[in-house]
């Protein structure tokens, strides 16, 4: 049922994007960049990498909330080569490929995979936050105040889930759950808990969702002008589009997904085929990021050893 799942959310992003590219064909290859605006693609390539790299060392501080301390330059590379195996099928590489490397650089393996749970979730939290400062501003009039409402309610769900006072008894329950299944009769020495609540962490996700919606904005603005009013509405449809992508099962990297929600919250302000464009240059140039950022992180890993 999940596989089968998975292949009606891919099937049903590709009919949509490709009935949108081709209703807006002949607008889409109208559309020309000039110097001015390859230079602001390049520095919205420039600033998805910061946020990558960023987040990897977003990443070291979830650890260090799980009592780890660890080399934060080795952890950003680990974070940034893995970071392009979200894209592989199953959209769990990247977080296995993290684990495997912190529990390889002796952080215990349930700190490792707690930390790779809460990196999502952290994100998402973020991204609700923002959803919630600006949805008014692509939110139908009608349902405006019922989306706010489970929008507030999604959020104090997620801001509860991170919260030692909930986050810890689940924890306790899976260590002993394990032992169960193990055949343990003693349970671990040292149960792994949240000494408090990872408020810096949160803060950082914001930032990491606010500079990949600076890289959304610059691309757009490399297509066509902006006017600064229009900024909060890219900022809020970006990161409700990237949570969407982030969560729905199916979408590798978000891949499809993101588009889609994009191109619908979008469409009725800027034209179809503007964002069409712009949509598929950013995956573009997000892909080329986190190709770079890999290959610079290995890059200097073997540099280090040389």
């Amino acid at each position: 049922m999940k596989q089968f799942l998975r292949w009606i959310i891919l099937g049903g992003t590709i009919f949509f994007l490709g009935k949108a590219l081709k209703d807006n064909w002949i607008q889409v290859t109208a559309i020309r960049i000039d110097g001015v605006g390859w230079g602001i693609m390049a520095i919205a390539t420039a600033v998805t990498l910061l946020a990558h790299t960023w987040a990897g060392w977003i990443w070291t501080w979830v650890l260090q909330e799980l009592n780890q301390p660890v080399s934060s330059s080795k952890f950003i590379k680990v974070y940034l080569k893995t970071n392009i195996a979200k894209y592989l099928p199953g959209n769990i590489w990247h977080y296995y490929g993290r684990i495997i490397a912190a529990k390889n650089a002796n952080v215990s393996a349930g700190a490792a995979t707690l930390s790779v749970l809460l990196e999502p979730l952290l994100m998402a939290t973020a991204a609700l936050i923002i959803i919630i400062l600006f949805s008014s501003q692509f939110a139908v009039n009608n349902t405006t105040s019922i989306v706010q409402i489970l929008q507030l309610l999604s959020l104090a769900v997620v801001l509860c889930a991170v919260h030692p006072r909930f986050l810890n008894p689940a924890i306790r329950f899976l260590y002993k759950l394990k032992a169960k299944k193990s055949d343990l009769n003693t349970q671990p020495s040292v149960v792994l808990t949240l000494k408090r609540y990872p408020l810096r962490p949160l803060l950082g996700e914001l930032g990491f969702l606010g500079l990949r919606g600076i890289g959304f904005i610059l691309t757009v603005f490399a297509l066509n002008s902006l006017n600064f009013s229009q900024i909060p509405l890219l900022l809020g449809a970006f990161s409700c589009a990237w949570l969407l992508g982030l969560v729905i099962p199916g979408a590798p990297g978000g891949l499809g997904v993101f588009e889609a929600t994009a191109y619908e919250l979008l469409r009725h302000e800027f034209p179809s085929a503007l964002v069409f464009s712009a949509i598929a240059l950013y995956r573009l140039i997000s892909i080329l990021a986190e190709t770079v950022g890999a290959a610079l992180a290995w890059l200097h890993e073997r540099l280090g050893k040389s």
